[in-house]
């Protein structure tokens, strides 16, 4: 196919192409435009031939001469334009996001006759990239106290223990559940305090035997054991100037206790093999989930060292004791697994949310956590029904919540203790409250009008566009 037959399919093939072009001589006046064009600006041709090319009011134009200068804006000055992200005025007074790029035509003797562009419609990736944005911005926003959600009384004390002890430097010993957070706590009292700026070094005392435990919390020298080639800093050192974490304390054997306790009381620690002594400036945060008062009783922990480290306790409360943040830590754990899988999940069903909530959560938050993980793997199509739930949680949304008052067991003042507890967990919004109960608002109305219940905003309400659908079940 030679050239001059290659010029009789142009107009084919520039129609063909999805990017708008459009051809401007040098004072800017459009003389040629494609289809493309015309779909992404709404122009038909005859009504912006001829036209000035400032018509589509495109925020990123610079005027910058007279036009009769042949350099009157960058493309002509500059002589491209390549990649300008802008924004042009559609024909309907709408605007349309626009990927620009442009270049000079120039004629057979090398004079400047015009200018080409082409537009790239971008504005589905600019919504997609608004989304994320805005999810990201939600995320943040449930990031809660230090990354600790909850808006319980149980919750907010603990964030008032936290934001006191950060400030001191005596032992804090963080008593709970598995699963209820404590490291977090302790991460929590370290990013609050005037030590954040220095290290934050955590050991599981649960995860290493005797003899490793012993190297990492003080190090060791050269020749100290079989295998030390080479002398070694712990994580005492390690954490010079900052917090030490030190989990699962109730796991640290005797012979380790000892050590532990002189580090309280001297600020000075010795390496294995070694007895020459090195200060320490560390502040210690430890944690437990067993009862170390029994342990002492049994002679497992030392009594002096339990009452070194347990300066300034603090007790994270169960999920089953603050089951009013049960809504703020399902919609917040839905929107992070949402947007870091990226399946098309958009909702919770009312039966599953009430399976959510009627659990009584062995495993805490973090057992929630990895429920919600597991849904959304199961999950076939856009809402987590009780099914999609693991086994043991799924059957709850058949169970009936509990009445607060037993020896009170007549069927009305068990629906009374229900609405009562459904519309504290929702901060009094009806609607959310009767996804909960499984039954219409008009129902939970009818039941706040027979028990002369008004109101009740108690607890916070979650911001709208949450995980609570009024269908599905």
């Amino acid at each position: 196919m030679v050239e001059h037959e290659l010029d009789m399919y142009w107009k084919t093939v520039v129609d063909t192409i999805q990017d708008g072009i459009m051809i401007v001589d040098r004072t800017g006046t459009i003389v040629s435009i494609n289809k493309a064009f015309e779909k992404i600006t709404g122009y038909p041709k005859s009504e912006i031939l001829g036209n000035l090319c400032t018509m589509l009011d495109c925020d990123a134009c610079e005027i910058i001469g007279d036009r009769k200068s042949g350099k009157w804006c960058k493309l002509f000055r500059k002589g491209e334009v390549k990649m300008r992200r802008c924004v042009i005025r559609k024909s309907d007074g709408t605007h349309v996001n626009i990927m620009k790029n442009a270049a000079l035509l120039y004629d057979g003797k090398g004079d400047v006759i015009g200018g080409v562009e082409t537009l790239t419609d971008i504005t589905e990736l600019v919504e997609k990239d608004s989304q994320i944005e805005a999810c990201r911005r939600e995320l943040r926003s449930f990031d809660g106290f230090h990354g600790i959600l909850g808006t319980s009384s149980a919750m907010q004390s603990i964030f008032d223990l936290i934001a006191n002890a950060a400030h001191s430097s005596a032992p804090v010993i963080i008593l709970g559940e598995s699963g209820t957070g404590k490291e977090l706590v302790a991460k929590a009292i370290h990013e609050a305090g005037p030590r954040s700026n220095q290290p934050f070094i955590k050991v599981n005392c649960a995860a290493l035997n005797e003899s490793l435990l012993e190297s990492e919390l003080f190090g060791h020298v050269k020749g100290a054991f079989t295998g030390a080639y080479q002398n070694r800093k712990g994580r005492f050192e390690a954490a010079e100037g900052g917090d030490i974490f030190i989990d699962e304390i109730g796991d640290l054997p005797m012979s380790i206790q000892v050590k532990l306790l002189r580090v309280l009381e001297e600020k000075v620690i010795e390496r294995v093999g070694d007895n020459r002594p090195i200060k320490v400036d560390v502040r210690i945060i430890t944690a437990t989930n067993r009862d170390l008062k029994q342990m002492i009783k049994n002679g497992e922990f030392r009594e002096d060292l339990y009452y070194r480290i347990n300066v300034i306790p603090i007790r994270v409360p169960p999920l089953r004791q603050r089951k009013r943040d049960i809504l703020l830590l399902v919609e917040t754990f839905f929107r992070r697994i949402q947007l870091k899988s990226g399946k098309k999940v958009e909702s919770i069903s009312p039966a599953a949310l009430r399976s959510l909530i009627n659990y009584p959560w062995p495993g805490n938050v973090r057992e929630l956590k990895s429920a919600l993980e597991y849904a959304f793997v199961s999950c076939r199509d856009a809402v987590i029904r009780p099914q999609d739930l693991p086994p043991e949680i799924a059957e709850y949304h058949l169970v009936d919540k509990p009445s607060a008052s037993p020896a009170k067991s007549g069927k009305d003042e068990l629906k009374y203790q229900q609405l009562i507890e459904a519309l504290e967990m929702t901060g009094g919004n009806q609607t959310r409250a009767a996804d909960i109960l499984g039954v219409s608002r008009v129902t939970v109305w009818n039941r706040m009008k027979k028990y002369g219940i008004r109101s009740v905003r108690k607890v916070k309400s979650l911001p709208d566009g949450g995980v609570y659908p009024g269908d599905g079940q």
